[in-house]
């Protein structure tokens, strides 16, 4: 029991640890340049740059509402004066993340259901004698389906399909030209759900004229969220009027990095647009169109269309963000690192003293103490603490 008891009031003992100073200025300054440089590292890197004091949320709640507004006129040899509206050049019109503005088309109006020849321009329609047209077969990548025939007069089969086909050529130039002046209308909310944290893009004001004469800037206007699309396409370095001609696709990137600890006027949206679709080693892949039509009824009640294949600019808007505020956990773990980073710094200090030197025995016999159990004499070691120092020549 005497065990017991002495091991129990042992622990109301306190102790200490002893120290082994090493004249060695060698291995001191490698030591205090080490420390320095873990001091900047928690400093500068980890608090300032980092801020590694802060708790960080990425979790970013948004919601992206679009609106164009423009008005342009067309006039083609096929159908004459047309005028473009937003509700007609925006696809979808309802004002989402991702829309399509058309600037360029090809326009073939007044098709009908019937039988006509297939263009030449699909490989699968060319023909030079029945055989090649099997009657029920769809053309790949085509109009219609083969009816068996194949039309000399074209080179190509007969098909069941609406009539006349697609035939015109891409226009040159782009046939929405003005809608390099159109306006884009970017709103987006933002919130962090861990702060409770919201904000918009759109400055707070009571002046309802502000939205309808502002344009971005970035100095004076940063939260106008109104966008001229010609100056929006030149920021990613292209010209607008090449990539309306055959279309494109822009990423509208808005990025909010937000310091809680500062005012809430600091934390502001910052844009960025980039060019998806361009390929400098394939010009094929690059632009972008696609196909939709109109319906319309005659007299008759009969039915027919208007086949647009549309070059246009889709856009891409995307929203990323990351919060941060002071909070005590970090903080303690960002200084507990960079505690035990200082001590590897003294492990390696360690090793370097005990295995590379010429004086490594000599410390080895100051740094460890050894006991020896079976000599009763020197059972009762004294608790004083005790420093040596030693004087270590290279």
């Amino acid at each position: 029991m005497a065990g017991w008891g002495g091991f129990f009031f042992s622990l109301l003992n306190y102790k200490t640890e002893k120290y082994v100073i090493a004249e060695n200025r060698r291995i001191g300054i490698l030591f205090r340049l080490y420390q320095l440089a873990v001091l900047g590292y928690i400093i500068g890197w980890v608090f300032i740059v980092k801020k590694g004091y802060q708790e960080k949320e990425e979790a970013i709640q948004t919601s992206v509402i679009t609106k164009l507004k423009g008005v342009t006129l067309t006039n083609t040899s096929e159908t004459g004066p047309y005028l473009w509206g937003a509700e007609d050049y925006v696809i979808p019109p309802n004002g989402e993340q991702v829309f399509f503005i058309v600037t360029n088309y090809i326009e073939t109006p007044n098709q009908r259901l019937g039988f006509c020849a297939e263009s030449f321009k699909i490989p699968d329609g060319r023909c030079q004698s029945d055989g090649d047209c099997l009657e029920g077969e769809s053309v790949t990548a085509g109009n219609g389906i083969k009816t068996g025939m194949c039309l000399n007069s074209t080179g190509t089969c007969e098909i069941h399909a609406w009539c006349p086909v697609e035939h015109s050529k891409k226009p040159a130039e782009p046939l929405l030209s003005e809608s390099e002046n159109f306006t884009i209308y970017i709103k987006n909310f933002i919130r962090f759900p861990k702060f409770e944290f919201s904000k918009s893009n759109v400055l707070e004001t009571s002046d309802e004229s502000y939205l309808k004469t502002c344009s971005y800037d970035k100095e004076n206007h940063p939260y106008c969220p109104i966008f001229r699309l010609g100056d929006l396409v030149s920021s990613t370095g292209h010209a607008y009027q090449d990539m309306a001609a055959k279309g494109g696709t822009i990423g509208v990137l808005i990025q909010w990095i937000c310091d809680l600890d500062k005012d809430s006027s600091k934390c502001n949206p910052q844009y960025s647009f980039t060019r998806l679709d361009m390929n400098l080693n394939n010009t094929v892949t690059s632009g972008y169109n696609f196909r939709y039509a109109r319906y319309h009824k005659d007299e008759k009640g009969e039915t027919y269309r208007t086949l647009y294949k549309v070059y246009g600019i889709r856009f891409d808007i995307m929203v990323n963000g990351q919060a941060g505020k002071f909070n005590i956990i970090p903080t303690i773990i960002a200084i507990g690192s960079g505690v035990a980073l200082i001590g590897v710094g003294a492990f390696a200090c360690d090793m370097i003293l005990l295995y590379m030197m010429n004086t490594s025995s000599y410390y080895r016999e100051r740094k460890f103490e050894i006991i020896n159990f079976k000599s009763a004499g020197d059972a009762s070691l004294s608790h004083t603490d005790i420093m040596v120092t030693i004087t270590c020549e290279d």
